[in-house]
């Protein structure tokens, strides 16, 4: 098992900046790929970014491209979301997940979620 624990949202202005990080526990931390996903009220869980275990490759859904930073430390057990010029659209809970040694741009590929932490953009 994987447990999950997702902390920094909160409430921001449009254009401003937040960080969340998903801190882990219970396996080797370096064997799982990470992603981010959200899901705003009334819409589907979605994608937004994931990173290898090596923290080497990742991937981004384009609405977030040049905008969110993926990172690890697997020393730490965490992962990070950097998230800059933030858009009203970006509002949602945010979910960190795990996926055994790669990563993968759905949500029904990952095993491990945590709780969720809830991001609002005001405009």
């Amino acid at each position: 098992q994987v447990q999950l624990v997702e902390s920094g949202g909160g409430l921001v202005q449009a254009g401003g900046s937040l960080r969340l990080s998903c801190a882990t526990s219970g396996r080797t931390f370096s064997n799982y790929a990470m992603g981010w996903f959200r899901q705003a009220p009334g819409k589907e869980r979605e994608f937004v970014t994931a990173i290898s275990r090596s923290g080497g490759r990742t991937d981004y859904a384009d609405s977030v491209k040049g905008r969110f930073t993926i990172s690890r430390d697997n020393a730490k057990n965490t992962v990070y979301l950097q998230m800059n010029s933030l858009k009203p659209e970006d509002t949602a809970v945010y979910y960190c997940a795990a996926r055994a040694f790669y990563y993968g741009l759905e949500s029904s590929q990952y095993n491990y979620w945590g709780q969720g932490t809830q991001v609002t953009v005001s405009s």
